[in-house]
């Protein structure tokens, strides 16, 4: 009887012809047939077996051997393999490019308070990024008690001079998160009365700082952000630093109240010295319509090169959330119970602020 040819069941070459190798790396036996019917010799496997004989139909007699390497899974495909030599970077370039034509057709999405999801997480995120890992390298502390799902109202202190905190905040928010949740702060009306810093806060999920745009994000599961000391404690002087001002009438309060959401305290450490405030040029300020002119030891001293802010250690914490759900609906029209709330979210967050001072080594390390 002659003997039978054995072909295994993943050559592709007994279908056509022997003329090409498979795309995908072979998991059995070389090509081993020679012209006479011999076998040629083949080494053994890492585990020390000898695979039997699987001679080949039309195999080449001079085709050097193959040397046998472990077996691999069938489902990993070589390109996979060859990634670190360009496949990344090709896909990346394949996708900025197909954001830009999305870009500019206007092929994507906002929501109807303008928020760009997609801009804000490819552009807007990784400009921000570099500046809160590299230059002021936060550390944020307490990110569990952020909610994996539902809204929650995020309080913090507000510092700086310049508001970059709340950018910081929401960087913080989004890259520490397991659930990688955005934060949807709350802006005064001086960011949208502004060119292009109104269409960028738009994008970033900014909205105006009012009692029914921030129900309405709670009540869809949003993370809202307020800093309640507004001008007043971005433009307070150096030396009244992480003295918390007045937290306003307790809007907040009544809002987390009417939307059932928990109320988070978070206090921000490192903001205050980036632009030590020395003096405030009132009538300036006035001219140009804003709340204070900054005057600090480099601006308006160093021109734009003053304005670059100082390279602080940060520290983020987010304490224990205080719960909102157990009360009435006519809570939120209780003017003392706001009070009290308003006093307690204060002072969790002027207590944590101190802590934190007496904890840091450094201004800048």
């Amino acid at each position: 009887m002659a003997d039978a040819k054995v072909i295994p069941f993943d050559d592709d070459r007994s279908r056509s012809g022997g003329g090409s190798r498979p795309a995908r790396r072979r998991t059995g036996s070389g090509s081993g047939g020679r012209g006479d019917g011999s076998t040629a010799p083949v080494s053994a496997l890492p585990g020390g077996r000898l695979p039997g004989p699987s001679p080949e139909a039309g195999a080449d007699p001079q085709e050097p051997q193959q040397p046998q390497e472990a077996p691999e899974s069938p489902e990993t495909p070589v390109s996979s393999v060859d990634e670190a030599g360009g496949g990344g970077w090709d896909r990346r370039i394949a996708g900025g490019l197909a954001f830009l034509r999305r870009r500019v057709t206007g092929d994507y999405e906002v929501d109807e308070f303008g928020y760009d999801k997609e801009l804000t997480d490819q552009v807007l995120m990784s400009a921000l990024r570099p500046l809160a890992d590299k230059y002021f390298r936060v550390e944020v502390k307490g990110i569990e008690n952020i909610p994996s799902d539902g809204g929650a109202l995020i309080v913090a202190n507000h510092s700086g001079t310049l508001p970059l905190d709340g950018l910081m905040l929401q960087v913080a928010v989004h890259d520490n998160h397991p659930a990688e949740r955005h934060l949807r702060l709350l802006a005064a009306d001086l960011v949208f009365h502004l060119p292009v810093v109104n269409e960028l806060a738009r994008k970033a999920g900014h909205t105006l700082a009012c009692a029914e745009d921030a129900q309405r994000l709670l009540e869809l599961g949003e993370i809202v952000g307020v800093m309640p000391e507004g001008f007043k404690g971005i433009g307070k002087p150096f030396g009244d630093r992480y003295k918390l001002q007045r937290f306003g009438r307790g809007g907040f309060v009544s809002t987390a109240l009417r939307a059932g959401a928990p109320i988070v305290p978070c206090s921000i450490v490192g903001a205050e010295e980036i632009y030590p405030m020395i003096g405030n040029a009132k009538t300036l300020a006035r001219l140009l319509g804003f709340p204070y002119f900054p005057i600090t030891p480099t601006f308006p001293w160093l021109g734009p090169l003053g304005a670059v802010p100082l390279p602080t250690k940060w520290t983020i914490q987010f304490g224990e959330p205080i719960p909102t759900d157990g009360y009435p609906p006519e809570a939120a029209e209780d003017p003392m119970l706001m009070f009290n709330l308003t006093d307690q979210v204060r002072e969790q967050i002027q207590h944590t602020l101190y802590k934190l001072l007496v904890q840091r080594r450094s201004v800048f390390f």
